[in-house]
This record gives C-alpha cells, sequence and structure tokens, in this order.
C-alpha cells in the first residue's frame, strides 16, 4: 500500500550525501521487478524496467532520496554540538527540536539562549543558526566525543501518522512521497520500457540527478516531488501556491526550470482524461531535479508532477493521503503517454 511505504520511508535517516539506509530500503523493495539495478558514483539509484512495448521516447522517472537536516561541525568544553544546516531550513523551526545524530542515532534537543537573557532585537527574531547547538546530555567535550564527532548527520526525531481527516504527517516526505510514488509504480506492469532514477543530493544543488540524466540520456523525464503548499490563515489567495487535499500539482515554471510546453499540456489532459484531481502550482518560487535533468545532454523534455506538502523542509511535513493517491494514478499514466508519445 501506498502510505505503508511511505511510511517506512519517512521513518529513513537520510540526509543530502548520507542516503545510505534510505537506498538500501529501495532497492530491496525494487530488485525482484527491475531488469536492471545499478548505484551510480554518487549513490544514485538507476533502475531499468522493461514493458510491453517499446517506447517512441527513452523515458525516465526521477524522485530524490535525501532529506534536509543537519551536520556536526563542532563540540564545545560544555559538550554542546554546534552545526550547519544541509538543505534549505528555516532557523525558526528549530529551537526544542528533537533530533538524532549519527549512525548511533544518539538523542538530543536542539537548544538556543535562554529568552530570558536576550537582549533588544535578539527579543522578537529568529536566532542564526550560529546561536543555536544540540545538547546530547554530554557534560564535557570529552564525553560528547565518545558518541558523535564532527561530521557526524543529525535528523529530525519525527514519527510518521496519520491524523485529522485523510491527512498524513512526517519528516522528510519531501521526497520520500515521490520515491513511494516510484516505487508502486515499478511494481505494476509496464506498458512500455522506462528507467527510474533514485537520486541523491536534490537538496543541496540537484547534483545526483544531474549526473544519472547524463547517464541514462533520457529524450523525456518525469520529476515526481513535494511542493509548499501554502494554504494557511494570513496569506493572500494568489500566494497559497497550492492546497493539500487539491490534487496533483502541476508545474509550468520555478526557478530552476522553464517546463516543456508540450508535456505541461499533455499533464492536463491525461488527469483530465482520467479524471485525476489536479492544480497548477500558482507560484514560481523553489525548483527541483528538473533544473539539471532538462538541460542535461543535449537537453531533455521535463515534466513536474508535485505533492502539496505543508511545512514543507520542517521537522513535521503534512500531506493528503488523497492527493498522494491522485499524483501517483497521474504519473502512471502520463509515463505511457509521455513515452508513446512522438
Amino acid at each position: 500500500m501506498l502510505r505503508d511505504t511511505l511510511a517506512k520511508l519517512s521513518m529513513l535517516h537520510g540526509i543530502s550525501g548520507v542516503e545510505d539506509n534510505v537506498r538500501e530500503y529501495i532497492l530491496k523493495e525494487i530488485k525482484p521487478h527491475c531488469d536492471s539495478v545499478e548505484v551510480n558514483s554518487t549513490g544514485s539509484i538507476i533502475a531499468f524496467k522493461k514493458g510491453k512495448n517499446t517506447p517512441e521516447n527513452k523515458l525516465m522517472l526521477c524522485a530524490h532520496m535525501d532529506e534536509v537536516g543537519l551536520i556536526v561541525t563542532d563540540i564545545n568544553d560544555s559538550g554542546l554540538l554546534k552545526f550547519a544546516a544541509v538543505g534549505g531550513i528555516d532557523r525558526r523551526v528549530l529551537c526544542g527540536t528533537p533530533v538524532l545524530v549519527g549512525d548511533e542515532k544518539i538523542p538530543g534537543v536542539i537548544g538556543a539562549k535562554p529568552v530570558h537573557m536576550l537582549k533588544g532585537d535578539e527579543r522578537s527574531t529568529a536566532p542564526d543558526v550560529d546561536g543555536l547547538y544540540i545538547d546530547i546530555g554530554a557534560l564535557t567535550r570529552e564525553e560528547a566525543l565518545e558518541n558523535v564527532c564532527p561530521g557526524d548527520d543529525v535528523v529530525f526525531d519525527t514519527n510518521f501518522g496519520e491524523f485529522g481527516d485523510g491527512l498524513l504527517k512526517g519528516k522528510a516526505l519531501d521526497d520520500r512521497a515521490g520515491c513511494a510514488v516510484l516505487i508502486d509504480i515499478i511494481k505494476r506492469d509496464l506498458e512500455c520500457d522506462m528507467y527510474f532514477v533514485f537520486s541523491t543530493m536534490e537538496e543541496v544543488g540537484l547534483r545526483g540527478a544531474k549526473c544519472a540524466a547524463y547517464t541514462v540520456a533520457p529524450d523525456v523525464a518525469i520529476v515526481v516531488e513535494s511542493t509548499t503548499a501554502a494554504d494557511i490563515p494570513n496569506v493572500d489567495e494568489c500566494s497559497k501556491v497550492c492546497r493539500v487535499g487539491g490534487g496533483a500539482v502541476i508545474s509550468f515554471m520555478d526557478r530552476a526550470t522553464i517546463y516543456d510546453r508540450g508535456l505541461y499540456k499533455m499533464v492536463q489532459r491525461v488527469a483530465n482524461e482520467r479524471g485525476i484531481k489536479w492544480q497548477y502550482k500558482k507560484g514560481i518560487s523553489g525548483g527541483n531535479d528538473s533544473g539539471s535533468i532538462h538541460n542535461s545532454r543535449g537537453g531533455v523534455r521535463t515534466a513536474a508532477v508535485s505533492l502539496p506538502c505543508r511545512y514543507l523542509h520542517s521537522p513535521c511535513s503534512v500531506i493528503s493521503e488523497s492527493d498522494l493517491n491522485a499524483v501517483c494514478e497521474l504519473v502512471y499514466a502520463l509515463a505511457e503517454k509521455a513515452a508513446m508519445s512522438k
């Protein structure tokens, strides 16, 4: 079940460059269903599955495995860990957040200067990352070094769960949701041959997808992502970008890509023909692996189908299960159409 796959993926730890646990799970899930699977030098998975027909276009579907997180940079004399962000994280959400550090998953809490010690503008502004630290309960630098060291990865300690009316919450829904969709499609019968890429290091510059696209050399690519839903109070209608519960999100442009016009219209036609709920992405902010895929080699016709997600890049994001299912069905239908169309 798609939700169950996402639950397992969400609970795995894998910041950019340290996607090992996520990759291991995905390989176990897809190997029995693929004709070939390889892991390239950047850690991305490139899988190929034969379908019933040879397509007109070599098609690549892509979702990224990595999540935003933190990395330990230093340990002070009091045993507190200094850190840097890996990917774009809003520092306002960090203070008081429980985290897990390193391979041993040492529990910690992100802390800051106590409020009663703040002066002037400090009281009305979020602290810089330089002013934050991770407390793992150590009393000295030496004690902390027995458990962690600089370079250790740090992930949010968040449980996946259901709540409200058909909503799901958890960490790393960007883009473990896309990975869950690709796994689901791989396990189905395919009308034509397809390549599947589970990329690394998207959150720090679309790096894994760039290398994978160069290797696959597709004619057409479909990127499956999660995108910001700002459907919350005090945000004007034009700035809400998309809505949780509004269906799959179709993009025409973002900061990294102007999407292929023909594919953009094709996505809409396919959604309407199949009765799949969809919505436009109103804003042009952000970006995804399309940014590096569409200008790989001689150029790749690229489309993006995204999942609306509240509180993106935070310790806990929120999506709708109905949107997740809509994205999966739309990508499955679109893949066949895009591969077989001249």
